[in-house]
């Protein structure tokens, strides 16, 4: 049974950070695309970073609005992904969750690409 559970939200000021963490189990973590999402009230989900698996390369990618601020990695040793958050802006505020595909990810930013979903953590930046 594939589970993902997120820890390391909370609230901080804005410039402030935060290191977002994410554990799987149930399913080889070495071998499925990962990628972090968010959420704000009213908003549509976010594709924020992604780790996209293929033909055993490892390729990452990100959103425009959090480029050079996030940073997303991964330790296959304790099945966790990471997302540092660094200079944090009151727009970052939402819901964050991480999300594994089991299948072929074309558009890795993309919800459709994934199966499992985590339950989200919050985050809640103060101007």
């Amino acid at each position: 049974q594939v589970q993902l559970v997120e820890s390391g939200g909370g609230s901080v000021q804005a410039g402030g950070s935060l290191r977002l963490s994410c554990a799987a189990s149930g399913y080889t973590f070495s071998s499925h695309s990962m990628a972090w999402f968010r959420q704000a009230p009213g908003k549509e989900r976010e594709g924020v970073a992604s780790i996209l698996r293929r033909g055993g390369d490892t390729y990452l990618d990100y959103a425009d609005s959090v480029k050079g601020r996030f940073i997303v990695s991964q330790d296959n040793a304790k099945n966790t992904v990471y997302l540092q958050m660094n200079s944090l802006k009151p727009e970052d505020t939402a819901m964050y969750y991480c999300a594994a595909s089991m299948g072929y990810v074309v558009r890795p930013l993309s919800s459709a690409a994934y199966n499992y979903w985590g339950q989200g953590t919050q985050v809640t930046v103060s101007s």
